[in-house]
């Protein structure tokens, strides 16, 4: 039997046989962790028992430590007071305390709840009265006290601080978690071979430098391990599962030849919207559909000639076939800050970059900002992958055999559906739906060609197919999880038994 494990039954039989694992650790001086393999150890042959059970922990919130070290503020206030002569005018209290002025009306309430200060009126005046010499400490400055040296301690073991413990709950000073509490019991078998004699020989579980140097290793008795014996468990470092889905999917359109494009989160209306042939006047511009930026308002867009071309464009086709929007185009409203709404702005300062290679495949996968309602299939922010390719002779069949590749081979759907839908931006326009047995219809995202109307202010005189699909959702349906906002939880316990996929 390990010299640990001899330990744990020691101390067993010495409590009368039941006792915490944290009670053992501290009788015999092991780590929790060495007690926890022992108690493992001796519960395969059968020797102890292990009975798990919930107990509640106190534990003092920021502002109870700050006061386990600087005092409760009634008795800082008590003690000013007392040092300006025990009488003085209500109103003029702040002015002669250290306690911040927000905490004097709490301060000053809790002295005359625990009857430490009297208040007469005199005039027109109400006078404060406090005794010079300070009261005994009560109970519940000594649990503040206590859980300040002890970080935390059991209810169960408080015994008569636990009514101190209510009081300095109410004032948000202490909280109470119930945390899993393992105790060990002797088995019959434990017990008799606690009668048959138990005789601990310690022994070097490492060798030294200085046991080499003298020859001391040689007279050392080595430490016997159990290599099948079971252990606590650990949890090695690894990726947030949902960032090693987005690293996944770079690498997967890198190797479909895609080059990555980038933009910025705080965003020119010009190309959030303008540039993509999206009118000044349309409801997405709404602010309850985007978020402005307050300061500064605007910015610069600079080239005056694509700007020029966006902006006959909207009033009325320019040399695009199109008739346009047919309104007055505003330059300020051009200007705008905001937070980008969607990745499609990252697409239109690509088409204007000089990066740009016709033919060409580009991809971004980035964050979005949109007003909503934070709920299991919403986020006011979100990831979304972008993705245009550009070049003579595309076609809407190879546009739908892209998403079609997103969709099965990526999220991991059995059945799809593409749906006629509409963008100010595309024609046609599509959007995706997909279908994975055991988790249902999801909807992906929209995707068409651009518009000339789009294009041909940007300079592009090819077709350009583009999509830009919840990245989110990808990973939601091939991760079979219904609630988006268990992938940015930090829950360790849910984040440790996820499963990479």
């Amino acid at each position: 039997m390990a010299e640990n494990a001899k330990k744990i039954l020691l101390a067993l039989g010495a409590a009368g046989g039941r006792r915490s694992v944290r009670d053992i650790a501290a009788a015999t001086g092991l780590d929790i962790a060495a007690v926890t393999r022992g108690s493992l150890s001796l519960s395969e042959r059968g020797l102890v028992a292990i009975e798990a059970r919930r107990r509640p922990v106190a534990r003092l919130t920021p502002e109870g430590e700050s006061y386990a070290r600087d005092g409760l503020p009634e008795r800082r206030l008590l003690a000013d007071l007392a040092k300006a002569g025990g009488r003085i005018r209500a109103r003029d209290v702040p002015s002669v305390t250290s306690v911040q002025g927000s905490m004097v009306p709490v301060a000053l309430g809790w002295l005359r709840k625990k009857n430490w200060a009297r208040i007469r009126k005199e005039g027109g005046d109400s006078i404060l009265e406090v005794e010079r010499s300070p009261p005994a400490e009560g109970p519940d400055e000594e649990l503040i006290r206590f859980l300040g040296e002890r970080k935390s301690a059991y209810v169960d073991e408080l015994g008569a601080l636990s009514g101190a413990l209510e009081v300095l709950a109410k004032r948000n000073l202490a909280t109470v978690t119930e945390e899993a509490e393992r105790d060990l019991v002797l088995t019959d078998s434990g017990r008799n071979a606690l009668s048959g004699g138990i005789v601990l020989e310690e022994g070097v579980s490492s060798l030294t430098h200085n046991m080499l140097a003298t020859g001391a290793w040689r007279k050392a008795k080595l430490r016997r391990y159990d290599i099948q014996a079971s252990v606590a468990p650990t949890w090695p470092g690894k990726k947030q599962p949902y960032l090693r889905f987005l690293d996944d999917l770079k690498e997967r359109l890198v190797g479909l030849g895609f080059k990555e494009m980038r933009g910025p989160i705080v965003e020119l209306a010009f190309y959030n919207c303008d540039a993509l042939y999206m009118p000044q006047d349309h409801p997405a511009r709404e602010i309850h559909d985007v978020y402005y930026v307050k300061e500064p308002r605007a910015g610069e867009i600079g080239m005056p000639d694509v700007l020029d071309r966006v902006r006959r464009t909207h009033e009325n086709g320019w040399r695009t076939g199109s008739k346009g929007w047919r309104y007055a185009y505003s330059l300020s409203e051009a200007k705008r800050l905001l937070l980008r709404s969607h990745t499609t702005a990252v697409s239109a300062r690509m088409l204007l970059s000089e990066r740009l290679e016709i033919p060409g495949k580009y991809y971004s996968i980035a964050r979005c900002f949109r007003p909503d309602v934070v709920d299991r299939t919403h986020l006011t922010e979100f990831n979304q992958v972008e993705g245009i390719i550009l070049g003579e002779g595309l076609s809407l069949q190879d546009l739908l055999g892209v998403l079609a590749t997103f969709a099965v081979e990526i999220a991991g759907a059995t059945k799809l559906r593409f749906v006629p839908d509409y963008f100010p931006f595309t024609e046609p326009s599509i959007e995706l739906n997909a279908y994975k047995e055991g988790y249902g219809w999801v909807e992906f995202g929209g995707s068409g060609i651009f518009r000339p109307e789009l294009t041909k202010p940007l300079g592009i005189d090819v077709p350009v197919l583009a999509w830009g699909l919840g990245a989110d959702r990808l990973y939601m349906m091939k991760a079979k999880i219904d609630d988006i906002r268990a992938l940015f939880t930090q829950d360790l316990d849910y984040l440790r038994g996820k499963e990479l996929v």
